[in-house]
């Protein structure tokens, strides 16, 4: 990393547990990132599947969060734009930038599932002109300008405008992002093309990042996220046998979907879903190997799809924050460079397993 770049942290809240506790552990594992120096955390939104997303309402979660954090920016990935009314939308994050010290990050997408649309009673073959408009009335809401009837937003929010991160997987949408000065998101993984089914994550970023910094208006400063799925341990044989269980699920919830699943084991799984795994020098070596990384502003770690148990996210985040980032080119905002990370963390009992 030639410049400092954010460190950051993202859950779809899938601990194994029932929705409260699901909430509780990712406040706790935010709360740790920040106790660690991360810059950033990161939630993401889904509608009705449990097994895809935990996290129905991303601004009530993060108003949470921001009551029992201080430092650490927090941030959407994403909201549905095209399922929301751009107003209310408009109007809660005003509230929540507010309530947080201007900590909130906006990240907005079209994404989502037909299914989610039908419920909401919106077309998805619509979405991509649905969004378009929802995200001028947003911008439009948060910069003062007159909505129907004459009324302004209060409270105006401004800043927002500034703080907008669009999460696309096509050139189009890098192009889209840069012509408007927003910051551009990318996936932890996103599908092969047919014409090229064994090409990298990066082969596949390359040209969307390119199409962003082509359209992005003079002297408008680059900002740019990459999300990685990197699950950190101490031994590679626990990251392993951690990592088969989990992709494992995630493999067979996609065999369920109609999708092909690559055979030849965890090693060919890690490969398929664009997982950093190991120890801490495993996992530097393999994002060494990732040439998107250089180019972007905000680097985002997820244990999904491994999801280990609670106490391995944990473990996960100090070893990222203590080995891995420092190595990238990271330090703190704040201070030094976290010491060693702690002891390893015992296994969990049955009754903590339950919950975990």
């Amino acid at each position: 990393m030639s410049e400092r770049k954010r460190l950051g942290f993202f859950t779809r809240l899938l601990d194994r547990a029932p929705a409260a506790d699901r909430y509780r552990l990712a406040l706790e594992q935010i709360q740790h990132a920040e106790a660690h120096g991360f810059d950033t955390a990161w939630v993401a939104q889904h509608h009705f599947d449990a097994d895809e997303g935990g996290l129905p309402a991303p601004l009530v979660f993060l108003g949470h969060a921001a009551a029992r954090t201080s430092r650490i920016r927090l941030g959407t990935g994403i909201i549905t734009l095209p399922l929301e009314d751009p107003v209310r939308v408009a109007e809660d994050t005003a509230v929540l930038d507010l309530l947080s010290g201007g900590r909130l990050e906006v990240g907005v997408g079209s994404g989502g599932t037909p299914s989610s649309f039908a419920a909401f009673g919106r077309a998805s073959e619509e979405r991509a002109a649905v969004y378009a408009e929802h995200l001028r009335v947003l911008l439009d809401a948060w910069s003062g300008r007159p909505l129907g009837g004459g009324n302004r937003l209060y409270p105006a929010a401004p800043r927002l405008a500034r703080a907008v991160w669009e999460a696309t997987f096509s050139e189009h949408g890098g192009a889209r992002a840069g012509r408007s000065g927003n910051g551009l998101m990318l996936s932890r993984t996103q599908p092969r093309p047919k014409d090229a089914p064994r090409a990298t994550l990066a082969e596949i970023q390359r040209p969307i990042v390119d199409a962003y910094h082509a359209h992005l208006p003079p002297g408008v400063a680059p900002r740019i996220v990459a999300s990685r799925t990197a699950f950190v341990a101490d031994s590679r044989a626990e990251a392993l046998r951690l990592a088969e269980d989990g992709l494992g699920r995630a493999a067979a919830h996609f065999a369920a979907s109609g999708h092909t699943v690559p055979d030849g084991g965890p090693e060919a799984l890690i490969a398929a879903f664009d997982v950093h795994v190991g120890t801490p020098d495993d996992v530097i070596a393999s994002l060494r190997a990732d040439p998107t990384l250089e180019r972007v502003t905000d680097l985002v770690f997820q244990v999904h799809s491994v999801d280990p148990p609670h106490p391995r996210v944990l473990r996960s985040i100090e070893l990222l924050a203590a080995e891995v980032a420092p190595a990238l080119g990271w330090t703190p905002a704040d201070g030094p460079a976290p010491g060693p990370a702690s002891d390893p963390v015992r296994e969990p009992t049955l009754t903590e397993s339950s919950t975990a």
